[in-house]
């Protein structure tokens, strides 16, 4: 139901009570009343239809219900409901967060009715009216317990549609970073994969008469890629299904087999480390894996005929990873491919940084520096 609806019926509802407690004498002013007559009548109806109004026009309709109430017993008409629209208005503006308008308003029928009973010819009997001042400042109190209380429910009712979408906004950022993270994974993995198998497939065709044994040697590392890319996308969709896989996690020990891999596709690694390896956590040490992984897979894609040369150096704090070719990289093709995009994404994320541009003595160098830890 509409706020107009339901003051409509409260109007009405106010109506019947004014009229009919008044007709039954169900209540006394204490002044020396005179009966109800037409005029009287209208000054209820007046006073009562006008709440339809209240919270729409909150000062014309209190100015109306008080003027109303202040001219019914000024004329001596019995009862005391004709004042009941008058609190009505009087409550009602005090909730809106109208103090002062309920205050005036309250003021103005208190000294209004109280002029009219103050020269009345005779002392008023005790009655309703002796009442009023009290149910004035009733209604001003009221008023203003149910505005705090409305706006405290509000202010709870805020507070649990933020949280909420707070919560929202948390899920929906932890599912970003989940595909994304998915996306990084398989891309690294079957981008890697698939290259080293193109490579061997390549030889393997170009040797298949003239030389057996090259070409059985391409086929097997074929296979051996395609088992790894499996037992890599197991481990991937072992995470997602949150169940625990046999075989080392990702990560930096895996290195050796990265080289022997690229080197059985033709392609030589020299390695060197500098410095000793302290903790890494689990985040960096996948991290700087992935990042030479696809650096490898650029060079096995881009580089041609290419030789790698792979630095690790271990500090205090970071670890500083470098992988570089001598080959013919097309700079503006490695620079924006989707793998560089991944390899930063995967540095930035864990506080580090990632650089990759054509080498000081040609080809194209990557190097990512990562903190040994997590972001606190």
């Amino acid at each position: 139901m509409t706020p107009r609806r339901t003051d409509a019926l409260f109007a009405t509802a106010m109506l019947c009570l004014g009229v009919v407690g008044t007709y039954a004498r169900l209540s006394s002013s204490g002044l020396a009343e005179r009966d109800l007559d037409p005029f009287g009548l209208t000054l209820i109806m007046v006073s009562s239809l006008a709440l339809v109004w209240r919270r729409t026009a909150p000062v014309l309709v209190g100015m109306v219900a008080v003027g109303c109430g202040i001219a019914y017993y000024a004329a001596l008409y019995p009862g005391v409901f004709a004042a009941a629209p008058s609190l009505v208005a009087i409550y009602t503006a005090a909730t809106l967060g109208r103090r002062r308008l309920a205050i005036v308003l309250a003021t103005a029928l208190a000294v209004g009715v109280g002029v009219f009973v103050a020269l009345a010819a005779d002392d008023p009997d005790p009655g309703g009216l002796s009442l009023l001042s009290g149910w004035l400042v009733a209604m001003v109190v009221l008023g203003e317990v149910m505005k705090n209380r409305r706006a405290h429910l509000s202010e709870v009712e805020q507070r649990a549609i933020a949280a909420e979408r707070t919560k929202e906004e948390a899920a929906l950022r932890r599912a970003g970073e989940e595909r994304l993270w998915i996306a990084q994974e398989l891309h690294d993995t079957l981008t890697h994969t698939i290259s080293v198998i193109n490579v061997q497939t390549s030889v393997a065709l170009q040797a298949l008469e003239r030389d057996p044994t090259l070409t059985r040697r391409a086929l097997v590392a074929v296979k051996e890629s395609g088992h790894e890319a499996m037992h890599e996308l197991r481990a991937t969709l072992g995470v997602l299904r949150q169940a625990d896989l046999d075989g080392p996690e990702v990560g930096l020990a895996r290195l050796p087999r990265l080289v022997d891999r690229a080197e059985a596709a033709g392609l030589p690694v020299k390695t060197a480390v500098i410095g000793t390896r302290g903790e890494l956590s689990p985040e960096v040490d996948r991290a700087a894996y992935r990042i030479a992984q696809e650096a490898f897979t650029n060079v096995l894609r881009h580089a041609g005929a290419a030789s790698i040369t792979l630095t690790i150096e271990y500090g205090p704090e970071t670890i500083v990873l470098s992988v570089e070719d001598n080959g013919e990289t097309d700079a503006s093709t490695a620079k924006h491919g989707m793998g560089l995009i991944g390899m930063r994404e995967r540095a930035v994320a864990l506080g580090g940084s990632l650089t990759a541009g054509p080498g000081a003595r040609g080809g194209f160098a990557v190097r990512a520096e990562l903190p040994t830890g997590m972001l606190p």
